[in-house]
């Protein structure tokens, strides 16, 4: 996992490294510039014109030094200094001395109010301005200088931070850069993974510039990023048979809704479970055993709306939710159930939305119960947020209030345990947004509870391969083509590229 740390927290591991890795500031800063100069010299024509905008911290002297690594590869560099020299930083101003005399790299004073500079479209506008240690708005002739930036029809790229973007919170009411791409250093932003950043933000790379590994691994977080290595798969044994895989129960569909089940229970099988029982209204049950006759399916008493369910000592987990209806009978059955089960659960959907009509199932809820709403969901169970900063604290709040795991769908759709620590998931893209989809999770989280996976490894594991799969499905048909079914048929593919992680 990769630990996210607040900007005062990577501020004092910046310091730590300073002062017990034998390394200066000024070194610290080089090794930033050069890996934020090896990636845009990687990635652009030789001879580009880069304008760089400088302002008069550590932020500028991380500008100050790409601009000397870029006109030594041969780029032309227009350098704006939004300061005088002499308020520059320490560092800064080392970096400034260093350039000064350098061919290719042309200094302007642009601390006034001047004319602005022609910018093409093939240029490349480098912000340097401000880092993640301002607080406060952005106000007169900068804020001027990044409204002309943003308008500008060329690349542009963000050092560390975006200027005036804040790292742990959002506020729109200032001017921030909007960048292309943002070159960031050993951590991302919690900002960076937030909807209302993606136009500020645009792709973002981490660079690894060597900050003390020993304080970061003693340093206590409460978020982390998942990473690929940290799925472990187990392996299966020569002899192993079905039963010993685990058998789901899935409990879901009502009239105008039976293909839910269907996806929920064919993710869950290819995710691994020996054995997977749809219970579904009487009338649509048949359905099943033609679309997928691989699952066992239990009739309710009800023809077109779920009203109980089965004896639930034999099945290994339980997932409840996808397209069953807001129906009365369905309301008490998952009422009873929700009372009765002790086996690990997921719950999704239309369980959701009747928990969100009936606040008091929220409070008995077994605990490491797993429920996965999206935003619109999740604001009809806990209140609609003013931003999503608001949304993710009340995610984390109401995971400890409750003793539950909340999976909070999104682009990073963040994982948040009892304990309150928070997890987000890097895999998945745009043509997930598709019907069914969410259906898919559900019954790969099943699959997973039902092979014996602790909840939250459930959970992690679930969100990481449903998007790897996202993945892989996108680059064999495009994203717009996608559909939940083809998500399914990737799980195998996303499972054995994690594979190599397996545990016995």
């Amino acid at each position: 996992m990769i630990k996210i740390f607040t900007t005062k927290e990577r501020r004092e591991i910046d310091e730590h490294t300073i002062k017990n890795e034998s390394i200066s500031s000024i070194e610290l800063m080089e090794k930033a510039a050069l890996q934020c100069s090896k990636w845009i010299i990687n990635n652009h024509k030789r001879g580009t014109i880069v304008h760089i905008f400088c302002g008069n911290g550590n932020n500028a002297g991380d500008g100050l030094a790409i601009a000397r690594h870029l006109a030594n590869s041969e780029f032309k560099i227009f350098v704006y200094l939004l300061f005088p020299v002499s308020s520059l930083s320490k560092d800064a101003k080392i970096n400034y001395d260093r350039l000064i005399n350098l061919q290719n790299i042309s200094l302007k004073d642009f601390y006034v109010k001047v004319e602005f500079p022609y910018i093409g479209r093939d240029d490349v506008i480098i912000d340097a301005i401000f880092g993640s240690g301002l607080n406060r708005p952005i106000e007169g002739w900068i804020a001027e200088v990044i409204d002309f930036i943003n308008q500008c029809n060329a690349k542009r790229i963000a050092i560390d931070i975006p200027s005036g973007l804040r790292g742990e919170n959002f506020a729109e009411t200032t001017a921030i850069f909007k960048s292309d791409i943002t070159l960031t250093f050993q951590f991302p932003f919690l900002s960076f993974l937030m909807p209302e950043t993606a136009a500020y933000v645009g792709e973002w790379y981490v660079f690894d510039i060597g900050l003390s590994k020993t304080h970061i691994d003693e340093l206590s977080s409460s978020f982390y990023m998942v990473q690929e290595k940290d799925i472990m798969i187990k392996s299966r044994k020569k002899f192993a048979y079905k039963n010993i895989f685990g058998h789901a129960l899935i409990i879901a569909g009502s009239k105008g809704m039976s293909g839910a089940p269907i996806l929920t229970a064919k993710s869950c099988m290819r995710t691994g479970c020996g054995l997977v029982t749809i219970h579904q209204p009487s009338l649509f049950a048949p359905l099943v055993h033609l679309s997928f006759p691989e699952a066992l399916v239990s009739y309710d008493s009800e023809p077109e709306v779920i009203s109980c369910f089965p004896d639930l000592d034999n099945y290994s987990a339980i997932a409840v939710g996808p397209g069953i209806g807001k129906s009365v009978e369905t309301q008490r059955m998952l009422k009873a159930l929700i009372e009765k089960c002790k086996k690990p659960m997921v719950i999704d959907a239309d369980a959701l939305n009747i928990i969100a009509l009936n606040s008091d199932l929220l409070s008995i809820l077994p605990e490491n119960t797993i429920i996965t709403p999206h935003y619109g969901e999740f604001d009809r169970l806990f209140g609609k947020s003013a931003s999503s900063f608001e949304r993710l604290q009340k995610q984390i709040e109401n995971a400890k209030q409750n003793r539950i795991i909340i999976i909070l769908k999104g682009r990073y759709t963040s994982i948040v345990l009892p304990d309150g620590k928070c997890y987000f998931n890097p895999t998945g893209n745009a043509g997930m947004a598709t019907a069914g989809s969410g259906d898919v999770l559900t019954g790969i989280i099943a699959s997973l509870l039902a092979l014996g996976y602790a909840p939250e490894q459930a959970a992690i594991y679930g969100v990481f391969l449903h998007g790897l799969a996202g993945d892989i499905a996108a680059e064999r048909v495009g994203q717009e083509a996608m559909i939940a079914s083809d998500i399914i048929k990737h799980i195998g593919d996303a499972i054995n590229k994690v594979k190599g992680n397996a545990y016995t």
